[in-house]
């Protein structure tokens, strides 16, 4: 007696049986490389985070600056005047300050509402030709500031310039998420740099490169009739166990401008908008394509389901 498919019935238990097993491992394929796909998009993401992060707060800190330079555009003459009298009297004041380190809360008051231009606490910023930086520097070094910006030293001169007066800057060095200041210790006896506060540039030379315990102040200290500046940063690079100190005494400004081709936030805006928009159209490519191996697969499963039923 033959045996017969029960009627309604379009495969054998064996058809079926191979057709679950290929879904099965249709499956497990499209897995495996949605799973291997991810790994490689979140490698590619560590690889790539340093570059990125460091280009993003680049595009900021240029950000930053040219609204600082349209702020003080839009001040009035004698506004911008008073606040540079403000930060001169700031300054001559600090020189009868027993511990100038360690400010009272009213003196603390008066310094952050000092040439503070567009409320945001940035008061100028520092552009250092040789290493091709320029980054805003805000009141004070709390953490927040030193991530992507550098700071200037709560209790040191304002960088206004004039005798009697020592500003001291602070960055960053080596981190993976900014430049900031990586790079000051190329600068010798002899390179410039200069601040811009509101409408004024005050150059410095290079004249002393020290490198000191974080306690050790001295260098810092206010000589009399000098006009210094010093950039400060953590060495050795990792470790960090010390500061490097380079200090500038105040030289004219040069006849010529300054030509140094420094970040420029819309070029880098558009850079970035590019490179999101790429990494965009690669995920959608991925999706596709993934999508596509799958239909392509399905269809290989119906084939060998078709051509069963017919055998059957």
């Amino acid at each position: 007696m033959s045996e017969h498919t029960p009627a309604g019935s379009s495969q054998t238990p064996a058809n079926k049986t191979t057709a679950v097993h290929k879904k099965k491992s249709n499956v497990g394929v499209n897995i495996m490389i949605a799973f291997f796909s991810l790994v490689l998009l979140a490698g590619i993401g560590v690889l790539c985070y340093p570059t990125f992060a460091d280009w993003w707060n680049r595009m900021h800190q240029s950000r930053a600056v040219a609204t600082y330079v349209e702020s003080t555009e839009n001040l009035s003459k004698e506004k911008k005047a008073a606040m540079l009298e403000q930060a001169h009297q700031y300054n001559q004041d600090l020189l009868n300050v027993s511990d100038r380190w360690h400010l009272t809360d009213d003196q603390l008051a008066t310094y952050n509402n000092t040439l503070d231009v567009t409320g945001t606490g940035i008061m100028g910023y520092v552009s250092i030709p040789k290493i091709k930086v320029q980054l805003p520097v805000y009141h004070g070094t709390s953490e927040t500031v030193m991530q992507i910006a550098i700071g200037h030293l709560t209790g040191s001169s304002l960088p206004v310039g004039g005798e009697n007066t020592h500003a001291v800057a602070s960055g960053h060095t080596g981190l993976p998420s900014a430049r900031l200041l990586t790079g000051l210790d190329q600068l010798e006896v002899g390179d410039n740099f200069y601040v811009t506060v509101l409408d004024e540039q005050h150059w410095y030379q290079v004249s002393e490169i020290n490198v000191v315990l974080p306690t050790e102040m001295s260098k810092l200290d206010i000589e009399n009739g000098k006009d210094y500046m010093t950039l400060v940063t953590c060495t050795p690079y990792g470790v960090n166990s010390h500061r490097l100190l380079v200090r500038g005494h105040a030289i004219p400004a040069p006849q010529t401008v300054d030509e140094t081709k420094y970040d420029n936030p819309k070029t880098m805006m558009a850079i970035t908008i590019a490179a999101i928009a790429l990494v965009f159209i690669l995920l959608v490519l991925l999706v596709v394509w993934l999508i596509r191996r799958r239909a392509k697969a399905r269809a290989r499963l119906t084939g060998v389901k078709y051509r069963k039923d017919n055998e059957s």
